[in-house]
């Protein structure tokens, strides 16, 4: 090797050295590692880019925009609400989110499937008296290996996929062709979980049930048109919440409490609820809850209701509505929002919501549209202290979402459409359809993964042109000593220690030009190291460092380092050997691909 070759070799022990012992995020790390290889001269200005033209890439991304609108237009609470139901013990939990979560993860980027379910989760594990603690792990696990199913269930096996076809030249690998390895993976992993899990994992509870001692009066009403009128309280799922509580229910100008489980909720009843803010919130998500201010004819709805989100507010000594009602300050039209909690010296204020009297530090929990927040920077009326940026669930077209997933799924299994076109065709019918707002894709689209994935690319053609991947290869096959079986394992290794140091997709990529001169050099068939490489830079459940996932659910389950190690290393030993083996039986190595 030449300079070059020493240089970039270096760059790469840089890069590691950096992601394992700072906290510089990856992105940046990255990107300076492509400005290095760029400014050298090592890289041409297109060879250090290739990464952000990959169709890998922009696949990762358009399925964020299509993961946004699963989530904002309801789809994940219709899930919550229909399939995980009311289990009573944690095993049982557990078997109630991974059915879901492992298929949702095969088809979905499993990074915000597990961001979307992260709040839904939270709140049900409380509702079913569950600590998240003993279900968090389980459902960053369960989306790890449901994202093995398929070549869309994760950026690392796009990006594998990706890398694969631009340094071979050939077409790449189908939707479903890593789940003869991935199902007995997932399989055998979720066993292991069921049986194991409940016992190693911790039970960390909320002390109390009011996390931020902020007691909110929320009043809302049973929509007329919607499914829960006509049902039960407890049916409805109103009762036995832990951070929110039906206080009272006003029909037809009397006032029912204490609320029975048994009382029959009708349409057009006016629900009065105390909880805190996050509770609250999600409150609000439930199909046939509507704000109460909409059973006001005197009080016109916007038809653009749905693009509004909740803003926490406290009212400013300077603020002009002080000493008149809710009612009578018209919110709706002096500032284009609508009441819907409020709170005073940290407690729920008693009576009717719209009867009550503002006074300065009442803090108001509004649903506003987006422009609010920026109008109220520059006025006296109110204090802003949060911006919850939850915009209101597009119910009626959950069922919409659904069916333009599972349209582009069956395009792109069968093979009609490329899956870059299926990813591009869905988040533009979500957009179109309504199911999100550009405001919401805008947001879904996770930029500092997105640029860790593009920048990473760098190293990886860096490697295999200075010929660092080479000397690698050859050293790998002396020590294996001419074995098949022994490189694959080899490499499995390698890639899996790599991905629990390192970011997955990191650890991916620097290994692919590498694992391709192993086979190249050595003449065996490349498929099945590929998929040793997806399957090994996926299932990392040792550190909550290694996946992005594991560090989502870290503080919501309220974990410790050592929590992972105790559950986590068990893990990659099962589902690394479930995976050598198939591969082993499956595939001949020495045929040339």
């Amino acid at each position: 090797m030449d300079w070059s070759g020493w240089f970039s070799l270096f760059l790469v022990f840089a890069v590691l050295a950096t992601l394992i012992f700072t906290r510089i995020q990856a992105y940046l790390v990255m990107m300076a590692a492509l400005t290095l290889l760029s400014v050298s001269g090592i890289l041409t200005p297109g060879e250090a880019l290739s990464g952000f033209s990959n169709s890998g890439l922009i696949t990762v991304a358009a399925m964020f925009v299509v993961a946004a609108g699963i989530h904002s237009s309801g789809g994940i609470d219709m899930l919550v609400k229909n399939v995980l139901g009311r289990p009573t013990t944690a095993r049982s939990a557990m078997l109630r989110i991974f059915a879901p979560v492992v298929a949702l993860s095969g088809y979905l980027n499993n990074t915000p499937v597990v961001a979307t379910m992260i709040p839904a989760l939270n709140s049900w594990a409380k509702r079913i008296d569950i600590a998240p603690s003993k279900l968090m792990i389980p459902l960053s696990y369960g989306a790890i290996l449901g994202g093995t199913l398929t070549l869309i269930g994760t950026s690392t096996n796009l990006v594998v996929n990706g890398q694969y076809q631009s340094i071979t030249g050939n077409d790449g690998f189908s939707l479903f062709s890593i789940a003869a390895v991935g199902l007995p993976a997932a399989l055998v992993g979720i066993a292991f979980m069921l049986i194991f899990f409940p016992r190693w994992l911790p039970d960390r509870r909320e002390k109390r049930p009011f996390g931020n001692l902020r007691e909110f009066t929320l009043e809302v009403a049973v929509d007329s048109d919607g499914p829960l009128a006509g049902t039960t309280v407890e049916d409805a799922g109103l009762r036995g919440l832990r951070r929110v509580y039906l206080v009272e229910i006003e029909r037809d100008n009397r006032v029912i409490t204490p609320v029975r489980s048994e009382e029959v909720l009708r349409g057009g009843d006016r629900l009065v609820f105390a909880g805190e803010t996050e509770a609250i919130s999600d409150l609000l998500r439930m199909r046939g809850i509507v704000p109460s201010e909409e059973h006001d004819t005197s009080i016109p709805l916007k038809p653009d209701f749905s693009e509004r989100r909740l803003v926490e507010v406290v009212v400013s000594p300077h603020c002009e509505v002080i000493g008149n009602s809710i009612r009578d300050a018209q919110f709706r039209k002096r500032y284009g929002a609508a009441v819907l909690a409020v709170a005073r010296n940290g407690q729920r204020v008693a009576g009717n919501l719209g009867s009550t009297k503002l006074k300065a530090g009442d803090s108001l929990l509004l649903e506003a549209r987006p422009g609010f927040v920026l109008r109220q920077r520059y006025s006296k009326d109110f204090l802003l202290i949060n911006d919850l940026e939850a915009e209101s669930p597009r119910h009626e077209k959950g069922l919409t979402s659904w069916l333009i997933l599972i349209a582009i799924v069956l395009a792109a299994g069968t093979g009609l459409i490329s899956m870059l076109n299926a990813s591009l065709i869905g988040a533009g019918a979500m957009l179109v359809t309504r199911c999100c707002s550009v405001n919401q894709a805008q947001k879904s689209l996770d930029l500092p993964v997105l640029i860790t994935i593009a920048a990473s690319f760098a190293l990886g053609v860096a490697l295999q042109k200075t010929g660092v991947a080479a000397a690698v290869a050859a050293s790998v096959i002396q020590l294996s000593n001419g074995h098949p079986w022994l490189m694959l394992v080899l490499v499995y290794l390698c890639v899996s220690l790599l991905t629990e140091m390192v970011t997955n997709n990191a650890a991916a990529i620097i290994m692919v030009p590498i694992v391709l001169q192993i086979t190249g050099s050595a003449g065996l068939n490349p498929e099945p190291f590929m998929f040793a490489v997806m399957m090994a830079a996926s299932a990392s459940f040792a550190t909550p460092l290694g996946y992005q996932t594991n560090l989502m659910v870290y503080g919501p389950g309220g974990y410790r380092f050592s929590d992972y190690l105790k559950v986590g290393i068990p893990m990659n030993l099962l589902v690394g050997g479930v995976t050598i083996a198939v591969l082993l039986t499956g595939w001949d190595l020495t045929a040339a691909g």
